[in-house]
């Protein structure tokens, strides 16, 4: 506990935003109103305290984890070793380079990760044997950072062996490559688990990891032999110090956001190219030396951005992603595999999917139904046996299942309805989620909606990576929504402006101004969770995304902070909310949309200005009696419109706090161009 209070005290530091002080605020202000045109008319924003709307979900805005752009393994997973076991294919030496006399093996101890590497003498005394790791675009060291090396190793003729295990820099102009270095003696003839942990005594984003085959006097290993499997190098510090542990950084990134729904592992990689290689969730729990490697989906969905090592270790599975829900406070929402494979690789050939049969389908529904058994089920269970003898004896509580991803069609219909029976007689407390296909509108996405409602789905998932424009003629987009039928989960949406698919705060302010159309319809829309979340820098296959890092450091984007003050912003119901002079769809303007925080006692008023030029709003509380006389103001700039936070500047674009004074029950103020302002104010 004292640890997880310690990680508490660390990110609510590292989210600090800003401060201004009163006078600077006031001044700026004044000097928006002489700058402001002054034809412009004040727009009053009345917010309607009188009585409640509806009930904010805790689950409203959340994080969408799928392992594209290196997300998982060189990312959130703190494995720095690539291809640990051998297995990636065609070549099982891929990430490594081999020197010496090095041979490989397929008859180890792992009966679902087979394969191994022997070394054995070079033949020469001043001959070197041994193996070198590249790691995911290198290997990310930090100064005085302690690391855990661990190999699973024997000598099949029982004589001992030295490994000698180095920390290099293969590309330095100094005397020496290596810059730390340890010992390891292999001494059993049976496969056994060594480690050591090094500290590194610099910081290095592009380490490599040699390991050679020695003798007592650190020589080359005259006539020995040695056998290593699963060879593996994490930070010591990983978050909350979990061995097979997450990147302490990206995780509090995450924790920052406050999210209260987690959905995993995707996405496209739910589905596979083919269903030999979608993703399942029971080859990811266990230990993790035997979880077979998949191939992942985005290592060829793109031949312009093509990367052939581009695997799945499984390290970071089920398991893993049920305890990261909890220890970041939101609700799991695993996303399960509904016997198809992925429809845009294989449109209407009805081969690429399972039967549309209940024999054929059992399997991918006994998926679900023993998922719900492993996150719930009492430690009497067969699945929820494995969960506690994993480390947590106590549920998980999941709540949600995900069905599929982005199907559409009869193909998906006649394959969820055998699902959607056995969810409801065995467990009809989970909700199930649906999916209304990869469209946001049109023929296929109101079928996809029509299904939903005739096998009432809880919720269903909506999809819409967007332009701008789509954006500006959304604003409205859940007012009118049917209220009778499933709930709205918008599981996948970004912003990007035409010719410019990347990260840029002129496409974040869209997502703020769009967000008001979620939270003012909090009574159909019970979760938002933008997506991609997670991208390397040397590895991406989609833009705009959420975080972005590189082997040592991490960028938190513009659309991270939008996400993150909506989220630390939730409040616990809707107001009411109206504007004298509403922006007329698809026209630049102000949005706005307001909630009450009944745990803070405080009104939460949301205010976006996608225009040009600066607006001033009259904000008026009616029905208050009285309000503090001061208010919390928070600000986004998105006038660079280009500009966005990267790993060399990542606080280009972040929210600057401020104190403001209140008027009668309300606030008068100028809002600025292309600026995100939130306001709370005290009874």
């Amino acid at each position: 506990m004292n640890s997880i209070k310690s990680v508490m005290v660390y990110g609510a530091l590292l989210s600090l935003f800003c401060i201004m002080p009163l006078e600077m605020a006031f001044a700026s202000i004044k000097l928006l109103g002489d700058q402001q045109d002054q034809t412009t008319q004040t727009n009053t924003v009345t917010v309607n305290t009188k009585k409640l709307g509806a009930e904010i979900h805790s689950t409203m805005y959340g994080v969408f984890f799928e392992d594209i752009n290196y997300g998982a393994d060189g990312g959130l997973y703190a494995e720095l070793v690539k291809n640990r076991s051998f297995e990636f294919t065609p070549d099982h030496f891929m990430g490594w380079h081999m020197f010496g006399n090095v041979t490989l093996k397929n008859d180890g101890p792992f009966e679902r990760n087979p394969h191994y590497v022997r070394l054995g003498s070079s033949g020469h005394s001043d001959k070197w044997t041994g193996i070198q790791n590249e790691g995911f675009f290198g290997i990310g060291l930090k100064r005085d950072a302690e690391y855990r090396f661990s190999v699973w190793a024997r000598v099949p003729d029982g004589k001992p062996v030295n490994l000698l295990v180095q920390f290099i820099d293969q590309n330095t102009n100094e005397e020496r490559q290596e810059f730390a270095q340890s010992t390891v003696l292999v001494d059993s003839k049976e496969w056994k688990k060594y480690e050591v942990v090094m500290k590194s005594p610099r910081t290095i984003a592009k380490a490599n990891l040699r390991i050679f085959l020695t003798d007592e006097n650190r020589r080359s290993g005259g006539n020995s032999t040695v056998d290593l499997e699963h060879v593996s190098l994490f930070p010591v510090d990983t978050w909350l110090g979990e061995r097979n542990g997450m990147r302490k950084d990206l995780v509090q990134a995450l924790y920052d956001m406050r999210p209260g729904v987690f959905r995993f592992p995707g996405g496209c990689i739910v589905e596979g190219t083919d269903l030999a290689t979608r993703y399942q969730w029971k080859n990811t729990i266990g230990p993790v030396e035997n979880r077979p490697i998949n191939e992942n989906r985005w290592e060829y969905t793109f031949n312009y951005r093509f990367f052939p090592d581009y695997f799945q270790s499984g390290g970071l599975g089920f398991y893993e992603y049920f305890l990261l829900s909890e220890q970041i406070g939101a609700e799991p929402l695993p996303v399960l595999n509904v016997g198809m494979a992925c429809q845009f690789q294989n449109r209407d050939k009805e081969s690429a999917h399972a039967e549309c049969n209940l024999e054929d389908l059992q399997p991918f529904i006994d998926d679900c139904l023993d998922l719900v058994e492993f996150a719930n089920g009492g430690v009497d269970t067969e699945w929820g046996k494995l969960r506690a003898e994993m480390g947590h004896p106590e549920p998980f509580n999941m709540k949600y299942l995900a069905i599929g991803n982005e199907q559409w069609g009869e193909f998906y219909f006649e394959r969820l309805k055998f699902f959607v029976d056995a969810m409801r007689k065995a467990y009809p407390e989970i909700k199930i989620i649906g999916t209304s296909g990869p469209d946001s509108e049109g023929r296929n996405f109101d079928i996809g909606w029509q299904a939903m409602r005739e096998q009432k789905a809880d919720l269903v998932d909506e999809h819409f990576y967007r332009p701008v424009d789509w954006f500006k003629n959304s604003m409205y987009r859940y007012d009118d929504y049917d209220r009778s039928g499933p709930a709205v989960f918008a599981g996948e949406y970004a912003c990007h402006d035409r010719g410019k698919k990347w990260n840029h705060a002129g496409a974040s302010i869209y997502e703020a101004a769009f967000m008001t159309t979620l939270e003012r319809n909090a009574d159909i829309v019970h979760m938002a969770t933008y997506a991609p979340l997670f991208a390397h820098v040397e590895g991406w296959q989609w833009r705009p995304d959420l975080i972005w890092f590189d082997n040592l450091r991490c960028a938190k984007s513009v659309s991270y902070y939008v996400q993150q003050m909506y989220a630390c912003n939730r409040g616990t119901h809707v107001l009411p909310t109206s504007l004298s002079a509403p922006t007329p769809k698809g026209e630049d303007g102000l949005f706005a949309s307001a909630v009450w925080d009944a745990d803070a006692e405080e009104y939460i008023v949301k205010v976006i200005n996608t225009s040009e030029k600066a607006l001033p709003v009259n904000i008026q509380l009616e029905g208050a009696k009285k309000v503090a006389a001061k208010a919390r103001m928070i600000t986004l700039n998105c006038s660079d419109y280009d500009l966005d936070n990267s790993v060399d500047n990542p606080n280009a674009v972040v929210p600057c706090e401020s104190v403001v004074a209140t008027s009668g029950c309300g606030i008068e103020a100028v809002v600025p161009a292309k600026h995100f302002v939130l306001y709370r104010i005290g009874k």
